[in-house]
């Protein structure tokens, strides 16, 4: 008996209308008259017209009437009950009282949400029960198949059951078969008893192997713990190289990320040489064009030739700025410049400007060029002619 199928019982008979209030502990100790009180209201609830012994004074009378409780039952309702348990009663004729009113009890929830139904369910009701009319006439269908075969085959078995049950026995031929019979059990018991044997001899050797495994285990568990206490010899070289590594790994990371520094400062550098480079090349293009051009304006004076040296003055100084700065800094290995990129506000000789030889297209240096410019010369060379040579050297 469990507390929830007692609390259900005492819900259920109040729902049902059972005129005694029912207590849960009624069950505690046997009470009969009780259980047979609610077993005949119960059947005159299920069949108002069912005739059930009124006796239950003596032992006999109620046997009676629980027999016949329990007879009704299994005819009209296909309940089975535990007469023994209902005899008892007490908390375990409850599970039996719970089978009759759960039976009620599901009837009048049944009754009472089919009078709530609506046109709506009603018609799904209809639906669901054709689908189960349709399944049950296939069942029969096919049963009805299965049964018309076996009838067909009735005549031949029915020759064969009557010639079986015709035919006498033969007494000495069925000892021998009930001997045969006793054999064969016999061997079957004699190998399961030497089964029972091997498996008690099975079991030795297995605990056996057992026992022997946890020494294995124990005595690899020892060698585990002292092989972790000694100290590898080559433990010692190891670390040290492990710290060496750490120091070289932080070098390699520090010197790296110099270089990359480095890399970086010598790129800005060249480039703002370059730009220098470019800028001073822009300037004396500017420069030798506004020359040029106040000379297109002049006559052909002597006194001008001047101004032609300081051109050449100008030129002589952009080749050395043409260079790359790597260039420049491989030639300046070698040979020192001298000079100044201001050079037109003064008058100077262009061989105490620059050591460097200045050429012409056409191979003549600039000594010849200011031999063939003296005043005293006369032989004068055109000044477009020096022009045009002072602006191919850009």
């Amino acid at each position: 008996m469990s507390y929830r199928d007692l609390r259900n019982f005492t819900e259920m008979m109040r729902v049902l209308g059972y005129p005694r209030m029912i207590s849960m502990e009624n069950f505690c100790n046997p009470n009969f008259p009780l259980v047979a009180e609610i077993l005949k209201w119960l059947v005159k609830r299920y069949d108002p017209d069912a005739d059930l012994p009124s006796d239950i004074d003596t032992q006999q009378d109620r046997v009676i009437f629980v027999k016949s409780v329990a007879h009704f039952m299994r005819t009209k309702a296909q309940i089975r009950l535990n007469m023994k348990k209902l005899y008892m009663a007490d908390g375990y004729s409850v599970k039996e009282l719970l089978k009759i009113t759960t039976l009620l009890y599901n009837a009048m929830r049944t009754k009472e949400s089919g009078d709530d139904l609506d046109e709506d369910s009603s018609s799904n009701l209809k639906v669901s029960d054709l689908k189960r009319t349709r399944q049950l006439a296939s069942e029969i269908t096919t049963k009805g198949a299965a049964l018309y075969d076996l009838l067909a085959r009735e005549l031949d078995l029915k020759d064969m059951r009557t010639t079986v049950v015709a035919k006498q026995l033969d007494i000495t031929e069925l000892e021998g078969e009930l001997r045969n019979a006793i054999r064969n059990v016999e061997e079957k018991i004699q190998k399961i008893n030497i089964l029972i044997e091997n498996v008690s001899t099975d079991e030795t050797n297995l605990e056996a192997k057992i026992e022997k495994r946890k020494s294995d285990l124990e005595r690899n568990q020892k060698r585990l713990q002292a092989l972790k206490s000694v100290r590898p010899p080559f433990m010692d070289e190891y670390e040290h190289l492990e710290k060496e590594l750490e120091k070289t790994y932080e070098e390699y990371t520090f010197k790296f990320r110099c270089l990359a520094f480095l890399d970086q400062q010598l790129e800005e550098l060249e480039k703002a040489e370059r730009e220098y480079s470019e800028e001073q090349d822009l300037q004396i293009k500017k420069m030798v064009e506004k020359i040029r051009q106040e000379e297109m304006w002049r006559a052909c004076d002597p006194s001008s030739l001047e101004d032609v040296t300081n051109i050449d003055h100008l030129v002589a100084l952009a080749k050395p700025m043409e260079l790359q700065p790597t260039e420049v800094k491989r030639e300046s290995a070698k040979q020192r410049v001298f000079g100044s990129m201001t050079g037109m506000g003064k008058k100077e000789n262009l061989d105490t400007d620059s050591d460097l030889d200045l050429e012409d297209d056409d191979g003549s240096t600039d000594e010849e060029i200011k031999f063939n410019t003296k005043p005293g010369n006369k032989k004068m060379i055109p000044r477009t002619f020096l022009l045009r040579d002072s602006d191919d050297d850009f």
